[in-house]
């Protein structure tokens, strides 16, 4: 199917604390039972951007490139996480805790779908799903960067 989304997510882990490949491996596939991890691409505190899901450039999600990031959106959506999103000592308390770092990259991807894909919508999870990540707002932060408003929202 054709890429409609990119949706934007939290690893919903305290600020500050590091997470790995394998620990959204563990987390999604081992603890959840998931086929497959919930991302196509990890941002780390560092802003390093990690592919969990290799994926081409068309504009067609195939079946071997779906990420379990959101039920109804997996089969037409690009699903990119960062590290945080929750306060250091409540991980029950959403906080937006991107880095420096994290801004650009995510920056930098955004603006990287939005041209590739001029049709593409880039959401939060929390626009399709009852959840706070990735507790921030991600339409007007999308619109601080410049973001047409035809790529911004559901």
């Amino acid at each position: 199917m054709k890429i409609k989304y990119l949706v934007i997510h939290c690893t919903a882990t305290p600020e500050g604390r590091k997470v790995t490949k394998q620990d959204i491996e563990r987390w999604h596939l081992k603890e959840r039972g998931w086929s497959r991890v919930g991302y196509s691409d990890l941002i780390h505190l560092d802003g390093t951007i990690e592919n969990l899901i290799p994926y081409n450039d068309d504009d067609v999600v195939d079946p071997w490139e779906i990420s379990n990031g959101a039920s109804g959106y997996n089969s037409i959506s690009r699903h990119i996480v960062y590290v945080g999103g929750t306060e250091k000592n409540d991980i029950n308390k959403a906080k937006d805790t991107r880095t420096t770092a994290q801004k650009q990259s995510l920056a930098e991807i955004v603006q990287y779908f939005v041209c590739q894909y001029p049709n593409i919508k880039v959401i939060g999870h929390n626009e399709i799903s009852m959840k706070s990540c990735p507790s921030y707002d991600v339409k007007r932060w999308l619109l601080s960067l410049g973001i047409s408003t035809k790529n911004v929202g559901v």
